[in-house]
């Protein structure tokens, strides 16, 4: 039991993951005693959205303020610093857990309309863990009786067996990245990721080069998953999943003056699959429309190489 709720610790293989009912999260993902992704202590405030599960949207609303419906709403700003509504209304909810055993575990949580979302969406996310690694599935449900904005990623931050990420080699297999604006990070448009310097198709090593974009245009491998790859000389993680249902990805660096603060700059990368471009609430752009009693469920694989 931490500080912060409730934990579940599940194993399968040589796998070992460690769930939280705050946010629904993940805190630690281990495969043969090696962390794939960046943990936290048990009694920490989790640093940076470690983890974390995004909805009923990922990554940022400008100004916290969209139309839908043929109505207006206004978000708390939870960017204040950038005038941004961040990361969905999750993050410190409660989750119930409502199965669990050795290797699996699933968790829900209602959200109660409110100012700025005025919908009634459960949200039911799922950890599974067996030789492959670890899935999760997030489901989003509308219990409603109109229809409702939604869209959900998570953050967890990979890790390769060293201490930074500069010194691994990173695929991600886009075409394309999204252009935003240097004050506020809202889009601008796609551009061909070569010309930003941020063609990882094929594998390169990151050094000091600073991401923190969106990705799109995903190059799926034969059966039809995407895979974001860090590899080092020690381990290789592996994120993947289906670009149909999740045809977005931001990848982060971890260099944020909280990042730096906190002692986590650059300690791992954050691979988000989501359902949506950032902004979606006001873009539009592949956002999910749930309607009344509909539902829609998104599955990414964590897992050594």
């Amino acid at each position: 039991m931490s500080t912060g709720g409730r934990e579940l610790v599940l194993e399968a293989a040589d796998y070992e993951a460690v769930v939280t009912e705050v946010g629904g999260g993940l805190r630690q993902l281990r495969y043969a005693g090696h962390d794939l992704v960046r943990s936290y202590p048990v009694d920490a405030v989790r640093p940076r959205y470690s983890g974390t599960v995004l909805a009923p949207w990922p990554n940022r609303i400008g100004d916290g303020a969209y139309d839908f419906g043929g109505e207006h709403h206004q978000l708390p700003l939870t960017e204040p610093e950038r005038g941004n509504a961040l990361h969905g209304l999750v993050l410190w909810d409660r989750f119930e857990v409502v199965a669990s055993s050795t290797g699996s575990a699933t968790l829900r949580d209602r959200l109660v309309p409110r100012v700025g979302y005025p919908f009634q969406v459960e949200v039911e996310v799922t950890y599974e863990l067996g030789e492959g690694g670890l899935v999760t599935t997030v489901r989003g449900r509308n219990t409603g009786t109109r229809p409702a904005p939604w869209g959900t990623a998570a953050h967890p931050y990979l890790r390769a067996g060293t201490d930074m990420v500069d010194g691994c080699e990173l695929v991600v297999p886009a075409a394309e990245v999204l252009e935003v604006t240097p004050d506020r990070l809202l889009p601008v448009g796609v551009a061909p990721a070569a010309d930003q310097g941020l063609d990882f198709r094929v594998a390169r090593r990151i050094g000091d080069t600073f991401v923190d974009h969106a990705f799109t245009g995903l190059e799926p491998d034969a059966d039809g998953l995407v895979r974001v790859r860090l590899t080092s000389g020690v381990a290789t993680t592996v994120c993947s999943w289906d670009p149909t249902v999740l045809p977005w990805v931001q990848v982060h660096t971890a260099d944020t003056p909280d990042d730096v603060a906190a002692g986590t700059h650059r300690t791992g990368l954050a691979v988000e699959p989501m359902t949506c471009a950032p902004d979606a609430f006001r873009t539009g752009q592949d956002l999910v429309v749930l309607p009344p009693g509909g539902e829609h469920r998104a599955s990414w694989t964590l897992s050594a190489g």
